[in-house]
């Protein structure tokens, strides 16, 4: 069996359901959405055969209707700043784009929550919610692109989770269009806890599209944080550095971030020291991780946060740890991961985007395991010739130990046999991951490079009952096919 195709008479359809000015089929307008920002060549490009551009969940339900009867693949779309196919087209069929749908509906002060069209940035969310005080602790660093329901169905890693956590923290509720059509909304609506029913909106965190369309959502905010305090420390091996933040925690500290990285990504994020002074950081020989961590409170001029910073110097210095004391370097590394006005191709690697691609295995290793994953990586990225850029170890999970490493590389995507190269590099890592009781992904998800092989090796008996899962909200198969499931599974042609 094969996927519908588009026809004149579909596009008609379309466009009598939901206005001419949604549906678009010109291929200036498709080309836009035939890759995301993985790592691939000029070969592996897929454009869908029409885009629509709906503004509010009834339109999408419309759309997704028609598509739903003649078998046609839906794939939807928020920044495109994945980085493992998630988003792209495989299957042509309609790129659906939501960024139409970027509406603040409400912000409850009282709650602390904002309803919103799924569509819109992180970075839009938060210049509103701002001015009632408030903010959304969700700051990847493609926060002017990415848009709220892309970071739920990426489950979206948050550079402050170990104090506020992931998206899955800040979810209330969303309504869903289902791959049928249907609207239903999955959550608690302003409620902050239940245990009425199963938590359907939980289940949409990390399904990649698979599942329907989000249009809505309620997520949960925070003060705006006034006072904040930034440091570096460096130490002699990864373990010291993940014993001093276990011990910071333990005290009973509240970091707010807390990213280790090794070495070598390191020099990443101090390039743009380099340019300005024409040498390199002064940074020890023997220093084999660095530490970025920092501590942030709603209140101006708070004591807590000077405490808590210090103190945690103390503690890093139990283990090994020194403070970094130029503060250029500090501060070029924050700026590079929260900072939007940084100058671009001078704040790190030089022409880090053009000459190569960033290219990353996002792998959750249990604690007491990392090195191990380290001496793999090293050696694995040297088996498939990837250019080795570091590992930066992040903690998503609140107030916890949570280890979600970013393994990063370049790939020369001019190149198809490094990009080949990269993939073979993105499996083995994977499965070295799961071998150390780990996860294969935490924040860039099974997406397209993983999912033929992915399911069954990490999930085993648990797939079928995921499978199952996804029949129920998409029982045609045509939810962003060739993620997390084989179209084979829907008896459908590869």
């Amino acid at each position: 069996m094969k996927f519908g195709k588009i026809t004149p008479e579909i596009i008609q359809e379309l466009k009598d359901a939901v206005g001419k000015d949604i549906i678009f089929d010109e291929e200036m307008n498709r080309m836009a959405y035939s890759r995301d920002w993985s790592p691939r060549d000029d070969s592996n490009i897929h454009l869908p055969d029409l885009v629509a551009r709906p503004r509010t969940t009834e339109q999408t339900a419309k759309i997704v209707v028609i598509a739903n009867k003649h078998r046609i693949p839906v794939t939807a779309i928020g920044g495109l700043t994945g980085m493992g196919g998630g988003a792209v087209p495989i299957y042509g069929g309609i790129a659906m784009e939501t960024k139409g749908m970027n509406k603040v509906l409400e912000i409850d002060v009282d709650n602390m929550v904002a309803v919103v069209q799924a569509g819109i940035t992180l970075w839009d969310l938060n210049q509103e919610a701002k001015k009632y005080g408030l903010y959304l602790p969700q700051e990847p660093e493609s926060k002017k692109a990415v848009t709220v329901a892309s970071s739920i169905a990426c489950n979206n890693d948050s550079a402050m989770g170990i104090r506020h956590g992931r998206m899955i923290d800040h979810l209330s509720n969303a309504v869903i269009v289902t791959g049928e059509g249907k609207i239903v909304r999955a959550g608690r609506r302003k409620a902050m806890c239940s245990n009425s029913g199963y938590q359907l909106n939980w289940l949409l965190v990390g399904s990649e599209g698979t599942l329907g369309i989000i249009t809505e959502a309620t997520v949960k905010l925070i003060p705006i944080q006034k006072t904040r305090m930034v440091d570096m420390v460096v130490f002699p091996s990864l373990n010291d550095s993940m014993n001093a933040i276990r011990d910071i925690m333990h005290s009973g500290l509240a970091l707010e971030s807390a990213h280790i990285n090794c070495r070598k990504r390191l020099n990443f994020y101090t390039h743009s020291y380099r340019e300005k002074h024409g040498k390199e950081p002064d940074i020890p020989e023997w220093a084999e991780a660095l530490l970025g961590i920092s501590f942030a409170s709603a209140e101006d001029h708070d004591k807590v946060v000077k405490f808590s910073r210090d103190y945690a110097i103390e503690i890093c210095g139990r283990h090994k740890g020194q403070l970094v004391k130029e503060v250029e370097i500090t501060d070029g590394w924050w700026a590079s991961k929260y900072t939007v006005n940084f100058a671009p191709f001078k704040q790190k690697w030089p022409d880090s985007q053009r000459e190569k691609k960033f290219g990353a295995v996002d792998c959750g290793i249990p604690i007491g395991r990392i090195e191990e994953a380290y001496d793999k990586f090293l050696e694995i990225a040297d088996k498939y010739n990837q250019q080795i850029l570091g590992m930066c170890v992040y903690h998503e999970r609140p107030n916890r130990l949570s280890p979600s490493i970013s393994f990063a590389v370049f790939v020369d995507d001019k190149d198809p046999e490094n990009v080949q190269g990269f993939y073979s590099y993105v499996r083995e890592m994977s499965e070295v991951a799961i071998k150390l009781e780990g996860t294969s992904a935490t924040y860039i998800g099974d997406s397209e490079f993983k999912t033929p092989w992915i399911g069954e090796l990490e999930h085993q008996e648990a797939y079928e009952f995921m499978f199952k899962i996804k029949q129920a909200f998409d029982p045609n198969g045509i939810m962003n096919p060739g993620k997390k499931f084989p179209v084979k599974m829907f008896g459908y042609e590869e």
